[in-house]
């Protein structure tokens, strides 16, 4: 099983006792409006997501990590890795509930994910597509060492999307 302990959070995959607190997560229009289609989620629709993130895991060696906090286990959100279905490499996501929005909690695990990725998983090139206006994940990309790039329209959804990318050369310097 992979877990990634940081100063205050475990990374993990998933369990049965997480779908009633993602499902709280993910039911809040402010947290999801900028993940995936943008609109909430309810208790089923999480419930698929955290099988298909387990396949993920199954057939990938990564995907989205259930975020704990070690202080109380309580669970925050998702940051984990993905195959883009958008651009080439291997994309970073990340999504909090809004009580754990604002304490770095987002940018300490997406920067355990990044080197999971980098160093362990053997991948060379890791991308963030952040809606623009996003001024929170526009500030964890920064802090993970991305570098700004072109924007394109999503094409079944049609908002802009910003791409944020690293590689394994930019992140070793």
């Amino acid at each position: 099983m992979t877990e990634i302990q940081t100063p205050r959070l475990l990374l993990r995959r998933w369990s049965d006792d997480d779908l009633v607190p993602l499902s709280e997560i993910q039911a809040d229009p402010d947290v999801m409006r900028r993940v995936g289609d943008g609109g909430p989620r309810d208790l089923e629709r999480t419930a698929e997501d955290i099988e298909r993130w387990e396949e993920e895991w199954d057939e990938e060696g990564f995907g989205p990590f259930a975020v704990e906090l070690l202080a109380s286990g309580e669970l925050a959100g998702v940051v984990g890795l993905s195959v883009s279905e958008l651009q080439p490499g291997v994309e970073i996501n990340w999504w909090l509930g809004r009580q754990f929005w604002g304490q770095g909690y987002a940018s300490e695990a997406a920067q355990a994910t990044l080197e999971f990725a980098l160093q362990d998983r053997g991948v060379d090139r890791v991308v963030a597509l952040i809606r623009p206006g996003d001024t929170g994940s526009e500030n964890v990309a920064r802090k993970l060492g991305m570098t700004e790039g072109r924007e394109f329209a999503h094409p079944k959804h049609g908002f802009a999307l910003q791409v944020h990318e690293i590689d394994l050369t930019q992140y070793e310097a």
